[in-house]
């Protein structure tokens, strides 16, 4: 997909149609094209048809729904995600990321995507439930991953069909999904027995439907609390896994960059864990992020299906057209990002942002649906990314060629990230 993307924009430039089967497709590039489709004329799209098939793992989570009930949740659901509250998680994030890199060895070689994958899922799980999964977090990562794998039938017109069939994957993904699926109902029917003013995400989505609706009869249901949670534990771990996998491969490539980063760390830090307060104050560790995002974007497409005939670009799309946006083609056009191959983080700096227009860089999306975890990524992504490179350098282990790409419902890696570890605090 990428690669077909990628040259169908070479080819046929800002604006192009094609179709599958019987449907109508645009694929929009310009940064004024996803403008219009994500904020001027957001009113006149629903979710494409891959997220709607993916409500067989998501439910009618934030990522899925529609209408009157995507708003209703999402009305409870931002508050709990504000900015000044989820400073509030920092010291745990922290906390996970430095037993991580307490944990390493100098000489020790890992698979990062894996390791940044447990951490996340560690933090996520934590911060989400209050709970610590680090007894149990091989078998539910390997339930997230087989989730999450299940987001490539999503995207083929045939994938309802499949999913009927009795075929292996289904039972593998039934057993997996009934295992999350049952953690999940556990914490939730333990928290409404018990909620003693915990401050974890589940417990003020409580409290939040409660005073918001009007009192328990508005509140969500265990049904929406169940979709919303496994939204926000799929989408929690999984974004900011492949993004700090990413980041600290391409530091890795890039030693000059790594240096910069790590006198920011020490001019700022000194060698102490960072806190929510520091993350204002470490400018280029989020250029940096910026950038790796840039070139691999966490959510490398955006899928929007058209519910009334609408005109992008000066081009006429149709009532149920599927209009088409990647951030993966978009944030390597050469227009915006000149030598677009190249990291470089001064990308992002106050003057090159401002030279550069809004949406050719979109990587949480935009408008009414834009992530509703962004302060929360963020916020993970600069602690976690500050804790473990004050500490350790890698080595990419060359023999296994360029990381592969894989791009399912997030831009993951295809195989093992292998790196060996320096410790930077060993004389």
């Amino acid at each position: 997909m990428l690669r077909f993307l990628s040259e169908i924009a070479t080819d046929y430039g800002d604006a192009s149609r094609f179709r599958v089967r019987h449907a109508d497709y645009w694929f929009f590039t310009h940064p004024d094209a996803i403008r219009d489709v994500l904020v001027t004329h957001d009113e006149r799209f629903i979710k494409g048809p891959a997220l709607r098939r993916a409500k067989a793992t998501l439910g009618e989570g934030l990522l899925t729904s529609e209408g009157d009930l995507h708003r209703r949740q999402r009305r409870l659901v931002q508050p709990v995600l504000h900015p000044n509250r989820v400073a509030s998680y920092a010291d745990a994030m922290t906390a996970y990321a430095a037993q991580t890199a307490d944990a390493w060895r100098d000489g020790q070689e890992i698979d990062l995507h894996a390791q940044m994958m447990h951490l996340t899922l560690r933090i996520v799980a934590k911060t989400l439930f209050d709970a610590d999964l680090a007894a149990q977090v091989d078998g539910i990562g390997h339930a997230m991953d087989v989730s999450v794998g299940m987001f490539a039938r999503a995207m083929s017109p045939w994938g309802p069909l499949l999913n009927v069939l009795p075929l292996p994957s289904n039972f593998r993904f039934r057993r997996e999904w009934g295992r999350l699926m049952t953690l999940i109902d556990r914490f939730i029917q333990d928290r409404r027995a018990n909620d003693t003013g915990r401050d974890d995400l589940l417990s003020r989505l409580l409290r939040a439907t409660d005073s918001e609706a009007g009192g328990a009869g508005g509140a969500m249901t265990d049904r929406q609390l169940r979709d919303e949670a496994i939204t926000l534990f799929t989408a929690g771990h999984e974004t900011t896994a492949n993004a700090l996998t990413f980041t600290l491969y391409l530091l890795s490539q890039h030693r000059e960059v790594a240096q910069t980063l790590r006198e920011e760390l020490k001019q700022i830090l000194g060698g102490r864990l960072p806190t929510a307060a520091d993350v204002e104050r470490l400018p280029y560790t989020r250029m940096v992020l910026s950038e790796s995002m840039r070139l691999y974007p966490p959510a490398w497409a955006l899928g929007r299906e058209s519910t009334e005939a609408v005109t992008i670009a000066g081009h006429e799309v149709a009532a149920g057209s599927v209009v088409l946006l990647s951030q993966w083609v978009t944030h390597r056009d050469p227009r915006w990002w000149p030598e677009p191959q190249r990291f470089d983080p001064l990308r992002f700096s106050p003057e090159n942002r401002a030279a550069r227009p809004r949406w050719a860089y979109f990587p949480f999306g935009g408008g009414s649906r834009q992530c509703i975890g962004e302060s929360f990524a963020w916020m993970e992504a600069i602690v976690v990314l500050a804790t473990l490179a004050q500490r350790w350098e890698m080595e990419y282990l060359a023999e296994q060629g360029v990381p592969g790409l894989r791009p399912l419902i997030t831009l993951r890696p295809s195989g093992p990230v292998r790196m060996r570890l320096r410790s930077l605090t060993v004389a």
